[in-house]
């Protein structure tokens, strides 16, 4: 009995040791093809919905809208023309997030500082970082493969290792779409039970974007 025990214990580690080198390799796969998107990454407009669920009142507010994103030296800006429910414009460039209100013609603005890092990692979070980067702010695992509106698309569950970070989401999943390197759904867990979905279709990569994608009011 001592023996079969012992050989069960072995086949399991030899077992658990394989799924790690296999999710290594995924793994390995994934950043480089992150890093290859990030290379001759310029700039990337898309579709989103972003879907916030607040288990407590077991409601969902659902926004729509444009994204833009566009490389700026080492950094990321990213623009987002929100249409419904209502219509409002939030720009991210230079360390400073601003969100216009077409219904009070007001511009709210955030600096974020010392937060820059985090900022930019949530904001352009799988468009244009390099994929070893992740790992850098991530506990980062590979999750296997899945399929998003017919697109076959890696998924990858990243855990903050900020506690400052990890106090706002304790889980990240990410699924990158196989062919483009670019995120296609989004899922930020906030507690237990509340999240925020973010699904991105109608891609255009490495295209002029409209002259107004970064400017606050509408002409």
């Amino acid at each position: 009995m001592k023996k079969l025990i012992l050989a069960v214990c072995a086949a399991a580690l030899l077992a658990a040791s394989a799924f790690g080198q296999k999710e290594q390799g995924s793994l390995e796969q994934v950043y480089a093809l992150l890093d290859r998107t990030s290379a001759s990454f310029k700039t990337v407009q898309t579709d989103f919905v972003w879907d916030q669920y607040q288990r407590v009142v077991d409601e969902h507010d659902v926004q729509s809208g444009v994204m833009y994103f566009q490389r700026a030296g080492a950094n990321v800006d990213v623009a987002a023309d929100i249409q419904k429910p209502e219509r409002k414009k939030l720009v991210f460039m230079g360390g400073e997030v601003q969100v216009y209100s077409f219904r009070t013609r007001q511009v709210t603005s955030y600096q974020a500082g010392k937060n820059r890092d985090e900022f930019e990692s949530f904001l352009a979070l799988g468009f244009g970082g390099r994929g070893h980067d992740l790992a850098k702010s991530f506990d980062v695992h590979y999750r296997g493969m899945e399929t998003v509106d017919g697109r076959a698309a890696y998924k990858l569950e990243l855990t903050p290792k900020s506690d400052r970070v990890k106090g706002m989401f304790s889980l990240i999943t990410l699924w990158i779409d196989q062919q483009t390197g670019m995120s296609v759904l989004q899922k930020f867990q906030e507690g237990r039970e509340d999240y925020r979905l973010a699904k991105y279709t109608n891609f255009k990569s490495n295209q002029k974007l409209p002259e107004d994608a970064f400017k606050l009011k509408a002409k």
